[in-house]
């Protein structure tokens, strides 16, 4: 095999920039070609390689400089550390003259022949051509290269990015300028296709075919004539459809929500995606229902850092059916509110300063009370608006049939055992009885809480402090301050004896005000003032058993018994207003005894593996005198069981001793590592005269290698009715995935075809 390097006089810049083919261009980089067969002529000036060409872009690395002289200046060099760093800018290194060069391979073509022009500066290619560079790979069986304006043409191309794994095939595929290409007659799948046994290509899943596409670097694939195929079987046409190809986000119109229903008609969403900057992007959604109207929408999100992130959604609606003359819509939904005009605004923000000071604010203010059960579902729908913010800010919505929804801003400085909060809250009221008096604001209210042991002893200061002015539209508010103050120590009972003791008051000052047509008869400026103790002796004992000596495990018992004791002074109350629970505090006296139970697995001497479970029993005796003929309270008992890392089992109950009923609480949480998973859910109370029994079920498995099953369930024994259902099967093969669900909920049931490709935009929804 013949071996030729030289020097092209001409700049040579690939054919496929980032986008699709090679991450670098570069220039006057030195070339090596191997082949069975070269040959050099003069005129015209040319090299032409036959059989088995190899051309390589070699790229000359800087000479690595001699560092055996080189000074150490870290200290954990000098101290024979690991991380010693040698810095090689400094005086005393030199280049080693006898280090051989360094070069790197930066890509590699192959074809059967190749020939390079010189005087025009271009090459041609023919035979089983294969251009590849680290990461993409362009197979062709012919093609031609202008090196001077970076244009060319290939014929039976095939373009493999690994980045999103694009997969690109065309008849013919030109390089029309620097950063745009054009494909005749061909298709693209975001996702890559395996090979048959045989090692020919196999059928792709899914793909889009086009007569013409334009595809610009790092941005978007315009398709003409578009079909979007399922092995090959053309399904859907378009006469124009833009696909992202590449791996940063772009402006373009997301997959389309269709739906239909009985109530609002046939409903279409089509959502356009604006990026608008590196950090921020927006949202447009163009909803419309051929029963209600049209509801656009709109969301816009930014991300600085994580600690410093927000986004804000809405939606409008002029609602057809809340026509008054619309009778049968209230009388078939059972609805209760009155206005036409409805809307949805939530967002949420958070952004950490420096010093340890956070700030949050959530956002939810909604037009009436049957909005956000009526649109629970879609794109814009409460359930996905829902695990959006959840999965954005690890903090939801108030249930959606909470009809005052809150409205906060908060700041907090912690430092030192201590935290100051403060913070404004507003709430958006669209109960329909609107009686007086209206929600409480609270404009602001501000909470200092810490903890400070005094001086070198064992007693510690405990306090909470809060200030609240309370505003309504309608009704009682005003000022009030609570001090909590308490001290804290333990008891010297002796070295088998856990003792506690805490002592503290409470005043509480009332400055308050009338709001609207408010009245009020009692004092403006109540006080109340209460004492609070309590103490706690206890002991613990501790027991290991060993489970299996082969592979030393243990199991560890800790039991421990305890008696406590708590007051809280009486106080005429009657005089406060009833903003919150603090403004109602009942007195204490009683003893409060139990055993708790905890067992934990070692292996191995190293520690606690994890908990493997625990036993908890209490039940406390009022000694106030006005409840000396049920002084005992139900028995509380606790238990909960490990037997897996991933898997547990807890059970409550509260069992009267005066035959006044019990209550049961039942929870099974199973998760494997393929993602399978349990959750069961039983409650059952008829305590005191309650009537309550309801299940919950949440599972979901896989039956086969790309078929998944979920069911969910929420169903009242008590009142034999089911509060929601929810079946899934998913099939999901490689590149693309396809759900059935099935939603029901009293009075309307709803199926949903989901299609998903992968890499390509939010998934494709079809309800009915």
């Amino acid at each position: 095999m013949t071996k030729l390097s030289f020097g092209f006089a001409a700049f040579l810049i690939f054919f496929l920039t980032p986008c699709l083919l090679f991450a670098d261009t570069a220039k006057t980089e030195e070339w090596q070609i191997e082949a069975d067969k070269v040959l050099r002529f003069d005129n015209p000036k040319s090299v032409i390689a036959e059989g088995n060409v190899v051309l390589t872009k070699i790229k000359t690395l800087p000479p690595k400089l001699d560092t055996s002289t080189a000074q150490d200046v870290d200290w954990s060099g000098l101290l024979e550390e690991e991380t010693s760093t040698l810095v090689e800018d400094i005086p005393t290194q030199k280049i080693d003259s006898n280090a051989p060069p360094r070069t790197k391979t930066e890509l590699t073509i192959k074809a059967d022949w190749i020939a390079y022009d010189v005087e025009q500066n271009s090459i041609k290619v023919r035979g089983n051509v294969s251009i590849v560079s680290d990461t993409d790979q362009l197979l062709a069986e012919e093609g031609t290269l202008n090196l001077s304006n970076e244009t060319g043409t290939f014929k039976e191309a095939t373009i493999l990015r690994d980045s999103l794994d694009l997969h690109l095939e065309g008849r013919v595929i030109e390089k029309t300028n620097s950063t745009t290409y054009l494909v005749k007659d061909g298709w693209v799948v975001t996702c890559k296709i395996k090979e048959n046994e045989d090692g020919t290509q196999a059928t792709p899943p899914w793909s889009f075919a086009a007569s013409s596409a334009e595809i610009t670097q790092g941005e978007y694939a315009t398709l003409k004539h578009a079909t979007f195929r399922i092995k090959n079987v053309p399904v859907l046409y378009s006469p124009w459809i833009m696909i992202p190809v590449g791996n940063t986000r772009k402006t373009g119109l997301l997959f389309p929500e269709i739906s239909n229903s009985d109530r609002g008609g046939f409903g279409f969403n089509l959502p356009l995606f604006i990026n608008l900057s590196d950090s921020s992007d927006m949202t447009l959604y163009s909803e419309y229902y051929t029963n209600r109207g049209f509801m656009p929408g709109m969301e816009f999100r930014y991300a600085l850092d994580p600690q410093k992130k927000g986004g804000i959604m809405g939606n409008y609606l002029r609602d057809d059916l809340s026509d008054p003359s619309e009778t049968s819509y209230w009388s078939e939904t059972g609805y209760t509110h009155t206005n036409e005009d409805r809307y949805w605004v939530r967002g949420k923000l958070d952004h950490d300063f420096s010093n340890d000071i956070i700030s949050r604010i959530d956002l939810d203010i909604v037009s009436d009370r049957d909005y956000l059960t009526e649109f629970n579902s879609g794109l814009t729908g409460f359930e996905g608006s829902q695990d959006r913010f959840l999965d954005a800010f690890g903090r939801g919505f108030q249930n959606k049939t909470n009809d005052q929804r809150e409205n906060t801003f908060k700041v907090l400085k912690s430092w030192g055992g201590m935290a100051l909060e403060g913070s404004f809250l507003g709430i958006n009221d669209v109960r329909t009885d609107k009686d007086s008096p209206t929600p409480l604001w609270k404009l602001p209210s501000l909470d200092f809480t810490g903890s400070r042991l005094l001086g070198d002893s064992d007693i510690s200061l405990d306090w909470d402090t809060d200030y609240v002015n309370y505003y309504r539209e309608d009704g009682l508010g005003g000022h009030r301050f609570d001090i909590y103050p308490r001290l804290s120590m333990p008891l010297p009972l002796g070295p088998y004896l856990e003792s506690r003791a805490e002592v503290g008051v409470r005043d509480t000052y009332y400055s308050l005000q009338t709001y609207g047509d408010a009245t009020w008869d009692e004092n403006d400026s109540p006080n109340r003032f209460l004492g609070e103790f309590h103490t706690e002796i206890g002991t613990t004992l501790l027991r290991d058993f060993d489970l299996n000596s082969d592979t030393s495990q243990a199991l560890t018992h800790n039991l421990r018994p305890f008696v406590q004791y708590d007051f809280l002074s009486d106080a005429d109350q009657s005089d406060l207003p009833d903003f919150d629970s603090i403004d109602r505090l009942d007195d204490v006296n009683q003893i409060t005894y139990g055993i708790d139970n905890f067992f934990n697995l070692f292996s191995d001497g190293e520690g606690t593996n994890r908990d493997y479970g625990y036993l908890k029993i209490q039940q406390h005796y009022d000694m106030r005198s006005e409840e000396s003929d049920t002084p005992l309270s139900p028995v509380n008992i606790k238990l909960a069981w490990y037997p897996f890392e991933r898997g547990q089992l807890a059970y409550k109950t509260d069992i009267g001793v005066y035959g006044n009923g019990s209550s049961h609480t039942v929870q099974a949480d199973y998760k494997n590592s393929r993602g399978d998973y349990l959750t069961l859910d039983y409650r059952y109370d008829d305590l005191d005269s309650n009537d309550t029994q309801q299940i919950n079920v949440d599972t979901r498995a896989q039956l086969w290698d790309t078929i998944f099953a979920s069911y969910s369930i929420e169903h009242s024994i008590s009142e034999s009715q089911t509060i929601e259902q929810n079946i899934s099967l998913l099939y999901q093969p490689a590149c693309w995935s396809v759900e059935l669900q099935s939603r029901y909920t009293p009075g309307d049931t709803t199926i949903s075809i989901l299609f998903n490709l992968a890499n390509i935009g939010s998934p494709l929804g079809l309800k009915l």
